[in-house]
């Protein structure tokens, strides 16, 4: 199966991750705004369905990796080129980091656009916000200047889907490029 071309695949990765920082953090935000009226599981709603609305709506073009981690444990089990590793990877980032500064103009630096704290994640996931998916964590960052402890937040997910990407090659999955 051909691979569909970079730019457009690019652009449906940057867009699908606009929508997952957009409305996501987006549920943070209000949560703070409305005193709490978006719960946990609401906020964790509105992530499952921004990533399966566009896995629909941009699979066909990228793959719907929406997540650097995603595209990394591809390219370790070669399902996924790594000559399209870094166009993905920027094109994610750059859709969370628009996403946040939409979320910064239209409410201010409310609950740092929805940053995470990796530290607390390791065992207050439900209060922390905790991130698997590196762009959505350092979207908000540099917008909201939340800058806490972003090494679990990156390394973990990255680890984990390289140990999953190598362990699919390992057990001798074929892989498709």
């Amino acid at each position: 199966m051909a691979l569909p071309p970079l730019l457009p695949a690019c652009a449906a990765e940057g867009n699908g991750m606009f929508a997952l920082v957009f409305a996501g953090c987006g549920a943070i935000v209000i949560n703070t705004i409305s005193g709490g009226q978006v719960t946990h599981s609401d906020v964790g709603l509105v992530f499952g369905l921004v990533v399966a609305t566009m896995i629909y709506a941009t699979g066909h073009l990228s793959g719907a990796h929406l997540n650097p981690a995603v595209t990394l444990g591809f390219v370790l089990a070669r399902h996924f080129p790594v000559r399209r590793m870094a166009g993905y990877w920027l094109a994610q980032l750059t859709g969370a980091i628009a996403a946040a500064l939409g979320l910064r103009l239209l409410f201010g630096d409310v609950a740092h656009l929805g940053a995470t704290v990796g530290l607390c994640a390791l065992f207050v996931g439900p209060t922390s916000g905790a991130s698997m998916n590196p762009a959505r964590s350092l979207g908000p960052a540099p917008v909201s200047a939340a800058w806490t402890v972003h090494w679990i937040n990156l390394t973990a997910p990255s680890l984990g889907a390289a140990l999953a990407g190598l362990s699919h090659r390992w057990l001798g999955f074929a892989g498709c490029v």
